[in-house]
């Protein structure tokens, strides 16, 4: 592994434990077992060490995301359903320690660095249209009634899905994912037995 790898990796476990702004560098360097000079020949500073965190993030979710909406044997609404209940259950693992990544820079980042939130927010708008993808493709095979707006729905579902991992984490329960759930999933998008019903 090549040294901007080992760093971008440290930082990515750190930053997520203790946020952007409380990490030094220095304890990332020496987690990554990386000289000093190695982190300058990289990154021009700190706020482009924490822009290539964040698609380094980024890249993470894309790929967990990508494997639970590839599973063809399952329908689309199961998939997306999958999905969040795949990543409560990592949350859980972790003690609801961390949470959604992109999520936490933005409450911390958002409104610190126009370059952090131009960044993020171009990131949450591929998962919204990945998310609007998959729900427009269970809305053509008969999941989903015409009257539901794809785009739309995602956003919502994307806001509602932070502001569950937001309350996860200071519950330390599942209960804001099974309500999320049972409201997105048993309501919003209540299956149909036909199309257009």
């Amino acid at each position: 592994m090549d040294a901007k790898t080992r760093i971008l990796k440290a930082g990515a476990r750190i930053v997520l434990e203790k946020g952007f702004c409380d990490t030094g560098l220095a304890e990332v360097l020496e987690a990554a077992q990386v000289p000093k000079g190695s982190f300058y020949f990289h990154f021009k500073n700190k706020e482009d060490f924490g822009l290539q965190l964040v698609d380094t993030y980024a890249e993470t979710l894309k790929a967990g995301w990508k494997k639970m909406y590839g599973d063809e044997n399952l329908p689309h609404l199961e998939r997306i359903r999958g999905l969040f209940r795949w990543q409560t259950e990592l949350f859980r693992k972790n003690d609801f320690k961390g949470g959604c990544p992109i999520g936490n820079l933005s409450l911390e980042m958002g409104d610190r660095s126009p370059s952090f939130r131009k960044k993020l927010d171009r990131v949450f708008s591929e998962l919204k249209k990945e998310l609007a993808f998959q729900l427009d493709q269970a809305r053509q095979g008969g999941e989903l009634p015409d009257s539901i707006d794809p785009e739309e729905t995602a956003g919502f579902i994307i806001t509602s899905w932070q502001g569950a991992l937001v309350q996860m984490k200071v519950s330390k329960t599942t209960t804001p994912h099974e309500v999320f759930d049972r409201m997105i999933f048993e309501r919003l998008l209540k299956t149909t037995t036909a199309k257009n019903k």
